[in-house]
């Protein structure tokens, strides 16, 4: 894998690490707990963060559709650590399959977005992945001291 890629992935994999921090130890009530109706719970962030990953990653930047559901994301419930942990796995496996097959001048290329049909680099669609994951990063790290506060 070239550096640049590899560097990347272990950017990635440092977020999903943190992202695993912060659900270790919460029972699963405090996965689909919400701290306001108009918010998100833990569950429905690492799912929501998992497969827009998958998006920007397989269907923009690969061009393997994955079929996304981006609005069912947000009605995910009942999963357990363990799943999501899963979920951030199998993530990972396919950045990895997809970074393996890229060169560097690879970032120039255009893509379109399949859901808006906007035209971009595969170098800023990677780097809208990067940001869009360390951002809910932050909602979950939140999410899990706001419950933590409220119920331990």
């Amino acid at each position: 894998m070239i550096p640049f890629f590899k560097d990347y992935l272990d950017r990635l994999l440092e977020l999903h690490v943190e992202i695993e921090q912060a659900l270790e130890g919460l029972p699963q009530e405090a996965l689909d707990w919400k701290p306001a109706a108009d918010m998100n719970s833990l569950c429905v962030l690492v799912i929501h963060l998992t497969g827009a990953e998958r998006y920007w990653i397989g269907d923009v930047v690969a061009g393997e559709p994955s079929h996304r559901e981006r609005s069912a994301e947000f009605q995910a419930v009942g999963m357990d650590i363990p799943a999501l942990k899963e979920r951030l796995k199998q993530t990972e496996a396919y950045t990895r399959t997809v970074f393996e097959s890229l060169q560097l001048h690879d970032l120039e290329a255009p893509r379109i977005s399949p859901r808006e049909g906007h035209r971009l680099s595969v170098a800023w669609s990677l780097g809208h992945a990067l940001e869009h994951t360390a951002l809910h990063l932050g909602h979950i790290q939140i999410t899990s001291a706001f419950w933590k506060q409220n119920h331990l």
